[in-house]
C-alpha cells in the first residue's frame, strides 16, 4: 500500500516539474486535474478501490457469471465518484438541477445495477439486490445541507448499506458449507462500506463535498422536445425519477396552506375570519326543516347494525431481519408457522396474529408477542425472557428453559413451563385470567393448573401499605 502511494506521489512531481519548465502554461481546469491525484482524499479514495473493492473483484472473479457482471458495474459506479470527487473541486456549488446533471455519470451506473435485478429471478438474485442496493449508499456525494432531506454523509451510508445486508446475509447463510468463494465475496463487499466507505467520508467529507467557490458552477442543459410526427401516436410519459432527482418541493413558505394550517394562518392575520360565512336564516336551521326528525327508521338503524366495521390488516411478514430479527407479522389463520434456522443472538417479534401457531425450534434470546388474538407459540429456550403485551387468549409453552417470563395488559394467557424453567420469574401487569402449567409430580403426565392472582388486598398498618393477593383455588 505505502509502495503505490510513492509511486503515485513521484509521478504526480515528475508532472509537475514538466508544467514548470514548460512556464506553467495551461488552464485552470487543466492545472486541477493534474494536481489531483495530490490531493489526500484522492489518494484515500484510490487506496478504498484498491483495498476493499480489489477483495470484492478477485472474489467475483473466481465466480464469474451474473456475480462479475454486477460486481464490473460496481467498478464503474465507484469509478464514477472518484471523477465527481475531482470535478467537486473545480466546480461551484450547483442548483437541484445542475446537481442532477453533474451526478449523471453516477446515477448511469446506479440505474445499470438496478436493472439486473429486475426480470426472472436468477440462482444470484440475493448477490444482485446486495450489491444494487448498496450502492445507494455512494449518494453521500448529493448531500447539500440539512435542507435537502438527506441524512448526513456518514449516517447515509450506514443506513444503506442496513438495506442491503439482509439480502447479504442471505448469502452468508445459503453458502456457508457450500462455496467459500460467495462468503468472501459477501464479506468483502461488507467490508467496502463498512468501515471502508464510512471511514473514508468520516476522514473528508463528514459535512458533504466541498465544493469551488470561483470555479464556473454546472448547470442542466435545456432540453427541447421534439414534434410527433403526423399521424404519429403520442410519446410515452417521462421516466420515473431517478435516484438523485432535480425536482424538489416547494418551501412550505411559497405553497398555499391546507387544512388546520389555513385556518391559524387566517387567524393570525388579524383580519375578520366570519367575513366570508354564509348567515344561517331561520328555514336552514335543523329545527325548522320539515326532511329533519328526530327520529331513526328501522330500515336505516339496521342498515347501520349490518354493516360492522372491517379491521384492517397488515401486510403479512414472515421473515430474519438484518440476521438478528425474525419478524412474523399480520399472520391469520396459520397452523404450520415454523422457525427453524435460529440462535442465541436473534430475537422473535410477534405482531397483530391470529388463530395461528408459531412454532420456534432452537434457542433464541428474546420472544415478543404483541397485539395478538388466539395466538400459540412453542419454544425450546430463550435467553433472556419471553414478553407477552397487550394480546387476547394465547397459549405460550416452554419446552426448556426461560429465566423471565413478563405477561402485560393482557386478557387470557395460558402458560406451560416446563421442568427447566420452573425457577422463571414471572412477572404480570394490567392483566387478568393468566394460568401458568407446570408438569404435575404423578406419573400420568398431567398438568397442574395455577392461577397467577387478579385481586390484592391493600391494608395500612405501621406506616405503610401491606399488600397480599386473593387466594385462588386452582391447581390445589
Amino acid at each position: 500500500m505505502e509502495e503505490k502511494l510513492i509511486e503515485r506521489l513521484e509521478s504526480a512531481v515528475l508532472r509537475l516539474e514538466a508544467l514548470s519548465l514548460s512556464g506553467g502554461g495551461g488552464s485552470a481546469t487543466a492545472r486541477g486535474i493534474d494536481e489531483a491525484p495530490l490531493d489526500p482524499s484522492i489518494l484515500a479514495y484510490e487506496d478504498l478501490i484498491g483495498q476493499y473493492l480489489g477483495r470484492v473483484s478477485a472474489a467475483a472473479e473466481k465466480i464469474g457469471g451474473q456475480v462479475l457482471d454486477i460486481t464490473k458495474v460496481l467498478q464503474q459506479a465507484f469509478s464514477a465518484q472518484k471523477d465527481l470527487l475531482i470535478q467537486v473541486k473545480q466546480t461551484q456549488k450547483p442548483d437541484n438541477a445542475g446537481l442532477a446533471e453533474f451526478l449523471k455519470p453516477l446515477n448511469e451506473a446506479i440505474t445499470k445495477a438496478n436493472s439486473l435485478t429486475e426480470g426472472r429471478r436468477s440462482d444470484f438474485f440475493n448477490h444482485l439486490k446486495t450489491a444494487a442496493d448498496s450502492l445507494s449508499a455512494l449518494a453521500w456525494i448529493a448531500y447539500t445541507g440539512k435542507e435537502c432531506g438527506m441524512s448526513m454523509p456518514i449516517a447515509h451510508v450506514e443506513e444503506s448499506w442496513q438495506m442491503a445486508e439482509f439480502y447479504c446475509n442471505k448469502i452468508l447463510v445459503e453458502y456457508k458449507t457450500k462455496d467459500p468463494n460467495h462468503l468472501e465475496w459477501a464479506k468483502a463487499l461488507k467490508e467496502l462500506y463498512l468501515p471502508g466507505l464510512r471511514d473514508y467520508v468520516k476522514s473528508f467529507y463528514p459535512l458533504g463535498p466541498v465544493w469551488s467557490s470561483t470555479s464556473k458552477a454546472v448547470t442542466a442543459a435545456p432540453s427541447k422536445p421534439k414534434a410527433p410526427a403526423p399521424g404519429a401516436p403520442a410519446p410515452p410519459p417521462p421516466p420515473s425519477a431517478s435516484l438523485f432527482s432535480s425536482e424538489t418541493s416547494q418551501a412550505s413558505s411559497s405553497r398555499p396552506k391546507e387544512g388546520m394550517s389555513a385556518v391559524f394562518q387566517e387567524i393570525n392575520s388579524g383580519k375578520p375570519v366570519t367575513s366570508g360565512l354564509r348567515k344561517v336564516t331561520d328555514d336552514m336551521k335543523t329545527k325548522n326543516r320539515a326532511d329533519r326528525t328526530g327520529v331513526v327508521g328501522t330500515h336505516e338503524k339496521e342498515s347501520r347494525m349490518s354493516s360492522p366495521a372491517v379491521a384492517k390488516v397488515g401486510t403479512p411478514k414472515f421473515e430474519l431481519q438484518m440476521g438478528r430479527k425474525w419478524v412474523v407479522e399480520n399472520q391469520i389463520a396459520k397452523k404450520d408457522l415454523v422457525i427453524s434456522e435460529c440462535d442465541s443472538k436473534q430475537s422473535v417479534y410477534i405482531f397483530g396474529c391470529k388463530d395461528s401457531v408459531l412454532q420456534i425450534q432452537g434457542k433464541v434470546n428474546n420472544i415478543t408477542i404483541d397485539k395478538c388474538t388466539k395466538m400459540g407459540v412453542l419454544f425450546t429456550d430463550v435467553v433472556a425472557a419471553c414478553e407477552i403485551v397487550n394480546c387476547n387468549r394465547v397459549e405460550v409453552q416452554c419446552q426448556g428453559s426461560a429465566p423471565t417470563v413478563s405477561v402485560d395488559n393482557t386478557a387470557g394467557c395460558q402458560f406451560y413451563l416446563s421442568k427447566d424453567a420452573l425457577g422463571a420469574s414471572i412477572t404480570t401487569a394490567k392483566s387478568s385470567e393468566v394460568n401458568v402449567l407446570v408438569p404435575s409430580s404423578g406419573a400420568d403426565g398431567d398438568w397442574a393448573e395455577h392461577a397467577l392472582p387478579e385481586q390484592f388486598i391493600h391494608v395500612f398498618k405501621d406506616g405503610r401499605f401491606e399488600t397480599t393477593s386473593v387466594s385462588h383455588s386452582a391447581g390445589g
